[in-house]
């Protein structure tokens, strides 16, 4: 069992209970999953890019990306129906215990100028939504076998019903919030 989630179990449970005194232990939000995606927009020219994202997000996360297509086309930005520009990958379980335990402690401490993560970008639902300017950050990307620096989404799904709720149980895993 990974660090976080026993620490979840132990910790975090108890502390949001008493924070926001719920009756029973199946109220307390968790988290669902973490969906990281990468958008490639110039994959529509070269299809190489969009093979590099996919093997840097697979590298960062450590399971297969999924190609993600255009939903409907978009003539000023050339884009038609059903092509592929970008990938995604959904983290559930332990994998998703171990990206965020990476990303908190390792990756975004690494981000230059990092004052901590908007407190803000919750969607009202009790989501988290992160954006990261350059796949670099993680250490398990060597810096010379990168092609291009591309960004990525990182969305975390929890089972809160309010933003303060989702709050609370991102900063008890230590999510690096602005002051």
């Amino acid at each position: 069992m990974s660090r976080l989630k026993e620490q979840y179990e132990n910790e975090i449970k108890d502390a949001m209970i008493k924070k926001f005194g719920y009756k029973n232990v199946m109220e307390v939000p968790k988290l669902d999953k973490v969906v990281v995606n990468m958008g490639v927009g110039e994959a529509k020219e070269n299809a190489k890019l969009l093979e590099a994202a996919m093997k840097d997000m697979e590298t960062i996360t450590g399971q297969k990306a999924i190609v993600t297509k255009a939903k409907k086309s978009i003539a000023n930005f050339k884009i038609r129906e059903g092509m592929a520009i970008g990938c995604k990958t959904t983290l559930r379980g332990e994998k998703m215990y171990e990206f965020m335990d990476r990303l908190i402690n390792l990756a975004l401490p690494r981000v230059r100028d990092f004052r901590g993560v908007n407190p803000n970008a919750f969607d009202g639902r009790g989501n988290y939504a992160l954006g990261i300017k350059e796949q670099l950050i993680f250490p398990e990307i060597e810096y010379d076998k990168v092609d291009k620096v591309r960004g990525m989404d990182v969305i975390f799904v929890t089972t809160a019903k309010t933003d303060e709720e989702a709050r609370e149980l991102l900063a008890q895993f230590n999510m690096p919030f602005a002051k």
